[in-house]
């Protein structure tokens, strides 16, 4: 139970503070979460690699670079579903653990209305053409975890502890997960100083807690990034084709948390922690493009698409449960068995802007034998900004323009035409976002293959897309000389996904 001070505290000061009151920690993190692009598309497309930027005549350059649509001398209709696998593994302390993840949907949806002017019209302009497509951009379904059998050098208490001090007994219930750990006694004000005089309102906490725990955790994410786009993309001359689009974005995520601590010959047993949070925004964005033939085998493709601004949702509930040996805590007068506290559901609201994407692409043509493609994009992450009237956002803007930085994106690809079949491979190179202190190698690489037909009226390609990068998960931090040393876990994620478009021409 909570003791009738800690009680008499919540009440006579919850109400004056709890505009202070924490919902997650790290918007930083999602800053990049939201902001990271990878090539989306038909299978067709991602079958290439996800190399789009000088390519026309596909429903990808509705997102993608819609001067593309200028290509288009027909109508068209498509759809694509596709199966995703991702696995994870987790190394932590040296011991592995592997999970699985599947989805199901139809990532792509897409319409063009081409409105091409005939062979002895007069004028530069060659007609256009209308896209409408609903595209998704990126997916957070997965789930990684780990264990341990080999005690922790840190304990969660030690990140609480030096969280906590500083913030005066009568405001730290409405710190979140930090308030969570003084109601429950994981920590507690020290109430005198040297001489053993009494502290009014301390603002210094340690725990009677000190030994070393075994550590585990399970992550489970959920959602994605979607865009409805409508374009327009103009021919003139067949030479130089240009495009414009307008993207309303959508967001939704979704994490669960379960975190827990085992100790042995310490009067506390185990710790539960339990976070659930839970996002949604929209967001929009511009998108300019040009493609233009210098020659007849040969097309040069730019791209600007601007920043997504991001307005997003949140709510967060944090929940924590300690199991005592029934110890008997002094300074309260209380002996200590199954405590449980749990934050409020704390709602909030803030804006994200993106950083903006160039990106350029080449393609030639081998005659009616088939093509070799290429695009680049240039990103800043440091340039993503977060703003809000329910916090202060400044630390997580400071943290972006320290850890995030400038790269570059690679794709390559290439058709082989054989009558009516096409084959196709195709190669990504997504660059660390990190300014790469730490020197650990967060660049993901994409592999790819496809086949497709083409008849008169109907069209249908299939592509395998195999996807693997690594990434690190702290799931506290404790700074000890300027450094964190806090747990600490190695994630190799693997993605493969089958994908196949059907489209019809009229």
């Amino acid at each position: 139970m909570i003791s009738t001070k800690k009680i008499l505290l919540s009440l006579l000061f919850c109400l004056s503070f709890f505009g202070l009151a924490e919902a997650q920690i790290g918007y930083f993190e999602d800053a990049l979460r939201f902001s990271q692009f990878r090539a989306t598309g038909s299978a067709r497309i991602m079958g290439l690699g996800g190399a789009q930027m000088s390519l026309g005549g596909d429903v990808s350059n509705i997102h993608g670079n819609p001067a593309g649509l200028g290509f288009f001398r027909r109508s068209e209709v498509s759809f694509s579903p596709s199966f995703t696998t991702w696995n994870t593994e987790s190394n932590f302390l040296g011991q592995i653990q592997n999970d699985r993840t599947g989805n199901f949907a139809v990532p792509n949806l897409s319409l063009v209305i081409s409105r091409p002017r005939g062979p002895l019209s007069r004028g530069a302009f060659r007609g256009g053409s209308f896209g409408f497509s609903f595209n998704r951009m990126n997916l957070f379904n997965t789930q990684f975890g780990y264990f341990s059998d080999i005690q922790g050098e840190t304990s969660i208490i030690d990140h609480f502890i030096q969280r906590a001090n500083g913030i005066p007994e009568n405001q730290i219930e409405n710190f979140g997960l930090t308030g969570l750990a003084y109601q429950t006694f994981l920590i507690n004000p020290i109430t005198e100083d040297q001489n053993g005089n009494p502290i009014i309102n301390p603002t210094q906490y340690d725990s009677f807690v000190l030994g070393f725990p075994f550590q585990d955790e399970t992550v489970t994410t959920d959602g994605r990034i979607s865009q409805t786009s409508f374009s327009y993309g103009a021919n003139f001359m067949n030479k130089l084709f240009v495009g414009a689009s307008l993207g309303l974005t959508s967001l939704v995520y979704n994490s669960s948390k379960d975190y827990g601590e085992e100790f042995f010959d310490e009067p506390l047993l185990t710790t539960t922690i339990i976070e659930n949070l839970s996002q949604d925004g929209f967001g929009a964005n511009i998108n300019l493009g040009v493609i233009y033939k210098p020659i007849e085998q040969i097309n040069l493709g730019f791209n600007f698409q601007s920043p997504t601004w991001y307005r997003i949702n949140e709510q967060y509930e944090a929940r924590m449960i300690n199991f005592f040996d029934n110890f008997f805590f002094e300074p309260e007068n209380i002996t200590l068995g199954r405590e449980e506290a749990s934050t409020p559901i704390i709602i909030g609201t803030y804006n994200l802007n993106t950083p903006m994407r160039l990106s350029g692409g080449m393609t030639y043509f081998f005659g009616k034998n088939g093509f070799i493609t290429a695009d680049i994009d240039y990103l800043d992450f440091s340039q993503s900004r977060i703003n809000s009237r329910d916090f202060n956002p400044s630390d997580d803007n400071l943290e972006i323009r320290r850890l995030y930085g400038q790269t570059f994106n690679y794709r390559l690809g290439g058709e082989y035409r054989i009558d009516i079949w096409r084959i196709r491979g195709g190669y990504g190179l997504y660059g660390d976002p990190f300014r790469n202190p730490d020197g650990f190698e967060r660049s993901m690489q994409q592999f790819s293959g496809g086949v497709g037909v083409r008849l008169q009226k109907v069209y249908i390609d299939f592509a395998f897309i195999g996807s693997q990068f690594r990434q690190l998960y702290s799931s506290y931090d404790f700074i000890e000389n300027g450094v964190n040393i806090g747990p600490v876990t190695e994630i190799r994620n693997t993605l493969s996904t089958g994908m196949l478009t059907v489209g019809f021409n009229f």
